[in-house]
Order: C-alpha cells, then structure tokens, then sequence
C-alpha cells in the first residue's frame, strides 16, 4: 500500500488507524475489556459481545478476562513449563535446553553445537533455526532478539498469562526425522476442550510453502482450515502418524480442566517430543474457512461452568 493511500486509509478508517497505533504503544492504558472490544472489531469486523459471547474467537477474548488460573504463566513460559511438563508427562518428552541468557550479548555462541534452535521465552514467534553454525547470521539473530526481550507480550493481544513471564532467550537441541533432516518438522497441534482432544491441526513446510490441514481424533480429514489466511490445505494425503494416539493421551493429560487449549507435539522417529502449550491460537483474532466453523468451534467451549 503506498504512503498515500495508507494516509487516506489511517484519516478514514477507524479499525485502521486502531490496528496502526497500537504499534506505536498508544493503547497502554486501555482497559482490557475495552481494548479487546476495539481490537476484535478491527481484526474480525464485527463487534464482540462479552455478556454471550458465541464464536471461537469471541470465547477466546471471554477466556481472557475471566480464566486467570495462575499456573497458566508457567504453562506459556519456555523454559518453566518445561519442569512443569516433567512432573506431569516424563522429562522424556521434552527437548534438551542448551542454554539460557537474559540478554542476547551473553549468549555463548562458542559453547553451542553446530545445530541448534534460538528463541525468546516470554512471546510467539522469533524462532532461529541454525542448521550450520559457521554460517549462522548470529549478529541478526541477536539483534531480533534482544528486542524481543524489551517487549511484553500482553500489551499486544492482552493474553494475560504472558504479563509476568520474566524475558529471557533460550537455546534448545535443534531435532529433525532421520529421513527429513533439512525439512520443516510437521506440526501436530491438538485442540483440545475441557480435556478432550476434538481436532489436530497439522502444519507442514512452515518455513516454504506452508499448509495447514484438520483432522479428528479418528484422523479424518476436515472441511476447514485456518487460522493463518494465507495457508491452505496440503494437496497431498497426509498420513495418520505412528504415535497418534499416544499423542491424544499426553493432550488430554495436559489440558485436563482447562475450557480451551491447544498442546502442540512432535512426532521424532516414532517418539513424541513437546513443542508448547497455547491457549489463545492466533490471540483469537484468526479466521477459519469456511467462516461458520468459528461458530460450530466455539459451541465446543463450554463457558457456563465457568460463569455460574
């Protein structure tokens, strides 16, 4: 969009010109609920209704301002979910730490393997891969990280489980299929509610030509997809992994109780590996496609124990 038209747009479009400030931290001070209203309309096109919210993306706004059950900020942090996941599942599941640091000039780059993975505890996204060392940009790589650490992942989408995640840059074992060591690793990402497994959402080639298919728990392909608008459904067959229903069990382990989660798992040589726990995909603010199954998912969060 060039200059011109974005300053048409930003004088004559409100959810524009919301959308556009938030970026500059204007909306600091804004109350939850408030800033939530104005966001879900700018993002979603039509307005939230907190009294009886109906839509998948409505309930995840509710779920913002009403489940604070306090274990949810160790769930979202990745390095203290990791102790949390070893008491509940087994320290198998989990993916070697290589280090921690509190800022990006104290990451030890000489003590790393020639493969590793880099990314910030305290958000979503700003994941490094390095697959050689010796050729590794480790100087970008700092420099998104280190600010990425100066910002707080509430202020953004109000997921308050984040606000008080202490920001840090963890360096994990970089893990790959025997047979696929250059490829993306598939994502299984299991939409569970109130502890029941419903649908796996899989993501392939994220880094490439990314695809994103739905599955059930029987692994039958589903007729929707989402959330990211750009990604569409693989034209491939995608084939029910080895450890399907053990992944279901360790996702419904993890999500006992909880309105709406999502466990995301790595299935490695027939061994499953955790990736993380996200409890408001997208912040809420995605599309499916066709639109109605944000209805036909959202009547799968029960909200009325929660409310009596």
């Amino acid at each position: 969009m060039g200059i011109v038209k974005s300053l048409v747009r930003y004088c004559t479009d409100p959810d524009y010109r919301f959308l556009f400030n938030i970026k500059r931290g204007l909306y600091a001070n804004m109350p939850d609920e408030e800033y939530l209203k104005r966001r879900f309309h700018a993002s979603r096109g039509y307005d939230m209704d907190f009294d009886n919210p109906q839509t998948f993306s409505e309930k995840l706004q509710w779920l913002k301002l009403h489940d604070h059950n306090p274990v949810y900020t160790t769930l979202v942090d990745k390095i203290e979910v990791k102790q949390y996941i070893k008491e509940a599942i087994g320290e198998s599941y989990l993916i070697p730490t290589l280090g921690v640091w509190n800022s990006a000039e104290d990451i030890g780059f000489e003590k790393l393997p020639s493969q590793f993975v880099l990314k910030c505890t305290h958000d979503s996204g700003r994941v490094f891969i390095c697959r050689d060392k010796a050729t590794f940009n480790k100087e970008m790589a700092k420099d998104v990280l280190e600010k990425s650490l100066q910002h707080n992942f509430y202020w953004w989408t109000r997921e308050w489980p984040y606000k008080a995640v202490k920001p840090r840059i963890i360096a994990e074992k970089l893990i790959y299929e025997k047979d696929r060591p250059s490829s993306d690793l598939v994502d299984y990402k299991f939409y569970c509610f109130n502890g029941i497994v419903e649908y796996c959402q899989v993501i392939k080639d994220r880094t490439t030509a990314e695809t994103i298919d739905f599955f059930d728990r029987n692994w039958v392909h589903q007729d929707f997809c989402g959330l990211n608008p750009n990604a569409c459904p693989s034209d491939k067959p995608i084939s029910k992994p080895v450890c399907l229903e053990h992944m279901i069990e360790v996702a419904e382990k993890l999500s006992h109780n909880i309105p709406f989660v999502r466990i995301d798992l790595y299935e490695i040589d027939s061994c499953v590996k955790f990736g993380e726990i996200t409890f408001y995909p997208m912040s809420g603010f995605g599309c499916f496609t066709p639109t109605e199954y944000d209805r036909i998912l959202g009547d799968k969060i029960q909200l009325s124990a929660m409310n009596d």
